[in-house]
């Protein structure tokens, strides 16, 4: 890291500001290449470079806004610099304006390519290196493509980046005006390297430094309980943990170069990180300097990150230039700070949309090993440009009105269609603790939905109902506690029975139901609470008008029971049309009436909530007497 170098510049300024006890702000900021490794690194150039391509940019800034969002405070600071009988007091801070020039359709059209590589050649370089990993020439790389799209007069670079940090909010934020026609902006998650000064450290006084290798990807779910089991995948994925282990492992070796003997240590495994549209797994490494080495070491020995090369490094990096369809530029390399007092704290160049001549860029990479599906790890590689692509594609203002139900425009006004408006549902609770959460599912369907304790009051109240023109179109019978006789379940059906009201059970009411026409229950030997569990759909639970309409083939369920019908002694008059990978019943429906029930939770956690709803929706649209359907 002391051969001679452009870091030799760079460490000569350092120097030359060196300062103790300062603000911790002042530095040089900036961009440091991913060409800067082959000053290093014995590497054969197969790739031609464009002649105007910069490897390291750096500015000295003479003023600094400082946002710290943790204490929700901010402020200017502003610098002269004297040296000698030489001031910068009293100069102009004026500067040339140079606006941003949008893509040239005349001039760039063209020579305009919307990728650097044809989709499913990405495929075909991963299966090029896992040859590599066979002999032993490899233990991983990192490969990436790059995608390109034309920015108009409206998308300017300031614009890409404030939907960046409102879309996809990251550690390492960055938006740099290059010169030249050329911008970076960027969202990245993974830090470069980091070092700061200590005093209190079992190696005395020292420098510190830490690094955070990412490496283990899943996409977000839509919904906080997706991401859970998302999560819960990826932690038990062991592909993902061995990509992870070989970055830390490498990352180690760096540090050891450098640090003191015992410092270097993995202080966080495997730790999740969720970002707008990916989470991932984060190994936290620490280490603390020997006497004679410093900060821009500490970068210089990681470079660079294996999270982006692969390992073994050298190999690896000649690897990504003699497969990889073009440069990398500033991709892989990093961004930030090298402070004048002794400090360092820089990001990796990931999640980076480069701008040049009014073409937006952004490159993506997978990490590759033996185990890597060639078509898996191309989408991985698109997943994670989508956010950037996104930014680029669509404007803060663009409406996306996503709408699941039918929707009709009614004098210019746009109004949701739910399945269950106009509809009334009565649900009738069994004391049960969940009552309450199944209500509120079915009142998102836009039902009028009124909740009635079980027992002759509330049998009353629905004929009364029937009485006064208002019936039911639906009634729910709830899950609950103890046998279905405890709760008087065969009168309720009857009385629906009577006034032809169709049912809905849950749990309780599907073994009230099985009961009732005939079938007989039995007790599950290990009782099932709060158990997930996946169901998988019969033939008639696959049929048109079935209540799991539209839903997978199997999918995860919460069970809370320990009663079940025996499938075996099913009457006549019911069909299965769920069961558990257990073999239980899981889902009844009547071969002639509007009645149907599941023997699981559809309101739980452990449910998606997309296919709870969907099972009430088809149940309140199916479940009807068939005079209604000749009425409609």
């Amino acid at each position: 890291s002391r051969q001679p170098s452009l870091f030799s510049i760079v460490r000569a300024i350092t120097d030359l500001f060196g300062y103790n006890d300062g603000d911790g702000q002042l530095g040089l900021y900036g961009a440091f290449g991913y060409d800067l490794t082959y000053q290093f690194e014995p590497i054969n150039i197969n790739q031609p470079r464009d002649p105007e391509q910069r490897d390291l940019l750096l500015y000295l800034p003479d003023e600094i806004l400082v946002v710290d969002n943790s204490s929700k405070d901010a402020w200017k600071i502003f610098y002269e610099f004297c040296y000698g009988d030489r001031c910068t007091q009293g100069l102009s801070r004026d500067g040339n304006d140079y606006p941003f020039k949008a893509f040239d359709e005349e001039t760039q059209g063209e020579s305009f390519e919307a990728r650097d590589t044809p989709k499913g050649e990405f495929a075909h370089s991963v299966e090029a290196a896992k040859a590599e990993f066979v002999v032993g020439n490899l233990f991983e790389a990192v490969l990436s493509q790059t995608f390109r799209s034309k920015l108009d007069e409206k998308t300017k670079p300031s614009n890409l980046f404030r939907r960046l940090r409102s879309r996809n909010p990251s550690p390492y934020g960055f938006f740099f005006n290059l010169g030249e026609d050329e911008y970076l902006v960027g969202a990245s998650p993974e830090m470069f390297v980091r070092c700061e000064s200590t005093m209190n450290s079992d190696f005395g006084e020292s420098i510190r430094v830490e690094t955070c290798p990412i490496s283990g990807t899943v996409a977000r779910g839509e919904t906080a309980l997706e991401d859970a089991k998302r999560i819960k995948s990826l932690i038990m994925n062991d592909k993902e943990e061995s990509e992870l282990t070989m970055c830390t492992d490498v990352d180690r070796n760096d540090k050891s170069r450098i640090c003191e003997p015992g410092s270097v240590q993995v202080i966080g495994r495997r730790q999740i990180e969720v970002y707008s549209r990916l989470i991932h797994t984060v190994d936290h490494v620490e280490g603390y300097l020997r006497p004679q080495f410093d900060a821009l070491d500490a970068f210089l020995c990681h470079t660079w990150a294996v999270t982006v090369t692969g390992a073994p490094k050298t190999w690896a990096i000649q690897f990504v230039e003699d497969n990889e369809r073009s440069p990398r530029a500033w991709y892989g390399g990093a961004v930030g700070l090298v402070g004048f007092d002794g400090g360092l704290n820089t990001g990796l160049t990931l999640r980076t949309v480069r701008v040049k001549n009014g073409i937006a860029e952004v490159r993506a990479g997978a990490t590759l090993l033996y185990d890597s599906s060639p078509s898996a790890e191309e989408l991985e590689t698109e997943l994670k440009a989508s956010a950037m692509i996104d930014a680029i594609v669509r404007s803060s203002k663009d409406a996306v009105v996503a709408d699941d139900a039918a929707a009709e425009e009614n004098n210019g006004v746009i109004t949701n269609l739910k399945p269950g408006a106009g509809k009334k549902i009565i649900l009738i609770d069994h004391e049960d603790s969940f009552v309450h959460t199944l209500g509120n599912y079915l009142r998102q369907t836009g039902a009028d939905v009124k909740t009635l304790r079980s027992g002759p009051s509330a049998l009353n109240a629905i004929a009364q109902m029937v009485k006064d023109g208002e019936k039911p179109d639906m009634v729910v019978l709830s899950p609950g506690p103890g046998n279905p006789s405890d709760f008087g379940l065969s009168t309720t059906i009857d009385v629906l029975l009577e006034h032809k009201i169709p049912g809905f059970g849950v749990c309780l009411g599907l073994q009230g139901m099985v009961e009732h026409f005939g079938g007989t229950l039995g007790v599950l030997g290990y009782p099932m609470h709060g158990k997930p569990s996946p169901v998988t759909l019969t033939p008639a639970g696959k049929a048109k008008n079935s209540i799991f309409t539209t839903l997978p083939d199997t999918f995860e369920v919460a069970r809370y029971h320990s009663l079940y019908g025996i499938k075996e002694k099913m009457p006549e008059c019911l069909e299965v049309t769920a069961t558990s990978d257990d073999g239980i019943v899981m889902g009844i429906q009547h071969k002639t009436l509007p009645f149907a029930a599941v023997q699981f939770h559809p309101e739980s956690i452990l449910t998606a909530p997309s296919d709870g709803m969907t099972i009430l929706i088809n149940a309140i649209s199916y479940l009807r007497h068939d005079e209604e359907d000749d009425a409609q």
